[in-house]
């Protein structure tokens, strides 16, 4: 064989790798949508009648309110004891003694049936996603995120991995599935008609084994953030609904029937600051490594680049987020801002830069 033939077949089966991705993507997000279809069918055949944790928690503390709390007497000897009743007194929002919601599934046997089909589709197109992007990166014999494209076929698998890995935890996170497949099949639409980006090979600056430690810490810090900014968002409004329960209001059918079934906005706000607190040093070392490589490539540690900048500007807002909890004092509403803010740093760090902004991380590919 001659080594143009051998070329020639080594591009023909660089080319079939690279079209075998393509339909393992397009799969992905096949079942992806059927498992999107099993949670809803699991958050509208779950069992109705047996929400209303929430209302029972806090309507019971109006009435209390309003009531003139009764005296009795008791005799010890010869002298009366006056005892009081015990008046509960709930702390501010975000802290209330509210039991978590039973989940999607209502603690309905019918729709815990449909969240088991949904994550066992959801398992299934991880699978196959994770395959489109393993054949992406053998199609080119690199690492798979040299491009946006690429970038967001890797993070939605990441974001799903993580996801399935708090599952497989015994974490109890089923609420997340629908809302997290629902943005994932939006990432991967954006991906396959805005971003794509041919099979190709690297630009000279991204020939460093940084690419694997940089690239893939970056990828697995947005995806946990991602995490952390969904169950935060779930969070701002589970705590408008206690707030209006709580003030004798009376919310809404799809409020009682979804909200009530989420954990409590102080369960959601806990489990958004520990996510965030764990990646964080993760980002920060995402930072160090990109400084380390800019050295190597261009012989300067840092010169406030526009991605290096914006990653810098993300940084600043997870500390000043993680600080006002730890030091402030801030719990509920107002951490919650602070990380909602420091998240679209990051999604603007991603798509802002890489697409509206020129600069030497110029490497969407679109």
């Amino acid at each position: 064989m001659t080594l143009a033939a051998a070329t020639d077949l080594a591009a023909a089966t660089n080319e079939n790798l690279a079209n075998i991705s393509n339909t393992l993507i397009y799969s992905s997000m096949a079942v992806y949508t059927l498992a999107f279809f099993a949670y809803i069918a699991e958050w509208l055949l779950g069992s109705r009648s047996k929400v209303g944790r929430t209302a029972a928690a806090l309507t019971p503390a109006k009435a209390d309110k309003a009531a003139a709390p009764a005296v009795t007497v008791k005799k010890g000897g010869s002298t009366a004891v006056l005892e009081r009743p015990k008046v509960v007194v709930r702390a501010a929002a975000g802290q209330r003694d509210v039991p978590d919601g039973p989940g999607a599934h209502g603690g309905d046997a019918q729709g815990d049936l449909y969240g088991r089909i949904a994550i066992s589709l959801t398992i299934l197109a991880f699978l196959i996603e994770f395959g489109g992007v393993l054949a992406r990166a053998l199609s080119v014999q690199r690492a798979p995120w040299g491009n946006m494209y690429e970038f967001n076929i890797t993070f939605s698998t990441v974001a799903v991995g993580v996801y399935l890995a708090l599952l497989a935890l015994k974490k109890n996170v089923r609420w997340l599935g629908l809302f997290l497949i629902t943005t994932v099949l939006l990432d991967l639409g954006l991906a396959v008609t805005v971003l794509y980006t041919a099979s190709d090979q690297l630009v000279p600056a991204l020939h460093s084994y940084w690419l694997y430690i940089h690239v893939s810490t970056a990828i697995f810090c947005g995806a946990v953030f991602y995490v952390g900014a969904v169950s935060t968002l779930l969070y701002l409004f589970k705590d408008s609904y206690e707030n209006k329960l709580a003030g004798g209001g009376t919310p809404g059918r799809f409020a009682n029937s979804v909200l009530d079934r989420l954990p409590a906005s102080a369960s959601l706000d806990k489990f958004s600051y520990r996510v965030n607190a764990a990646v964080f040093p993760l980002w920060t070392f995402t930072i160090i490594a990109g400084a380390i490589w800019a050295g190597d490539a261009w012989g300067r540690y840092w010169g406030w680049d526009p991605k290096e900048t914006w990653s810098f500007i993300t940084w600043v807002a997870y500390a000043c987020y993680l600080h006002a909890r730890a030091t402030a004092g801030w719990k509920g509403r107002k951490a919650a801002y602070l990380a909602l803010i420091a998240f679209g740093c990051w999604l603007f760090n991603y798509y802002g830069v890489n697409i509206f902004v020129s600069g030497k991380h110029s490497y969407a590919g679109v």
